[in-house]
């Protein structure tokens, strides 16, 4: 328990072994769940969880058998359950995927023991060993003082903290964060890759958890949906560890699919926010803005070929693109004034 409230972490793991031992032996003591999901991994990661979380478990006088561990097909209601005339009740649970789903799948898997289980706070903490366990708090917070549903951590807060990120990583990052303020109507926070996170079950059940983008945009997605259902989000300064570990990330495949994911999650959550829920004009100055701005550089693009002898020269498309940014930029202002009261950002 944390200041009164259950607490579960979620780790996601593939191919982490020699990283995710240490991350399972490194959780707050005050942890009172650990949902450790093998996401189908080619390496020794399984045997490393199962082991660390034997490990745990005996050490906390837990009484754990192997027919105890649980598989996608084999879940309970709860971490308690009785295997073999054992009643067991483990802090760490290992969970293994039959097929990879992706770090988004196998946070999302361990998002719905927690919900099951009624864990009133849910963080997430990689399994490769970057996130410092001793800064977990910081997440929690936000959320025991009823201030934040969903609490991220963000590496661009401070100055220091952005020295540390490989110069190609930050660029990317900043990209990505300039696309998913748009796409998620969170227009104060940064850092949306961060994977440092925790939320509350208020906020599991609100949200359409199921749905959850599976791949490595699962967090862009969720903060997506997390607007759309005008639950609040908070950044705090959360600073990486980078050592060893190796990413699994492929950005000719990453760029296109997430770019197209925050696409139509962006235009899901105008209609579910502004037009199914309630009405806002603000999804009409944004298709304003869209149609003006295509026309007119549509306009453009034929004024470029020649004009013949004796023809009329083509009006220009500047007015309409000029119309159109304009716009964008009332919608943006819009959004950002009608989401205000759902985000924070916090300082050190």
């Amino acid at each position: 328990m944390y200041r009164g409230r259950s607490v579960a972490i979620v780790i996601p793991a593939y191919n982490e072994e020699g990283f995710v031992g240490d991350v399972i032996e490194t959780v707050p003591d005050y942890t009172d769940r650990v949902y450790v999901v093998d996401d189908c991994s080619t390496d020794g990661t399984w045997e490393e969880i199962r082991r660390h979380a034997r490990r745990v478990n005996e050490s906390a006088s837990i009484a754990v058998t192997d027919a105890g561990e649980a598989s996608e097909a084999n879940r309970a209601s709860s971490g308690r359950r009785s295997d073999g005339g054992v009643q067991t009740d483990r802090r760490v649970v290992p969970i293994q995927h039959e097929e990879n789903r992706g770090v988004g799948g196998a946070i999302k898997t361990g998002y719905e023991r927690a919900r099951e289980d009624e864990i009133e706070i849910t963080a997430v903490m990689g399994g490769d060993g970057q996130m410092d366990p001793e800064l977990l708090d910081r997440l929690l917070d936000p959320i025991v003082e009823d201030r934040a549903d969903y609490v991220k951590g963000n590496r661009l807060l401070d100055p220091d903290d952005r020295e540390e990120m490989p110069t190609f990583r930050l660029i990317g990052n900043g990209i990505l964060s300039v696309l998913t303020k748009i796409a998620s109507g969170y227009w104060k926070l940064g850092d949306p890759q961060n994977g440092y996170t925790a939320i509350s079950l208020d906020a599991l059940e609100a949200a359409p958890i199921e749905d959850m983008y599976e791949y490595y945009g699962y967090c862009n997605d969720l903060m997506v949906k997390l607007n759309a259902y005008e639950l609040r989000v908070a950044d705090v300064p959360v600073p990486s560890r980078y050592d060893d570990e190796e990413s699994h990330i492929s950005y000719r495949e990453y760029i296109p699919k997430v770019s197209g994911m925050l696409l139509s999650n962006f235009l899901w959550r105008l209609r579910v926010k502004y037009l199914a829920r309630d009405f806002n004009p603000v999804v009409f100055l944004y298709a304003l803005g869209a149609a003006g701005s295509l026309a007119g550089l549509a306009r453009s693009l034929r004024n470029v070929a020649p004009v013949g002898d004796g023809d009329e020269p083509r009006p220009s498309g500047l007015p309409v693109v000029l119309l159109g940014a304009l716009s964008l930029v009332l919608a943006m202002i819009f959004d950002m004034r009608a989401n205000e009261d759902l985000e924070e950002r916090e300082f050190e």
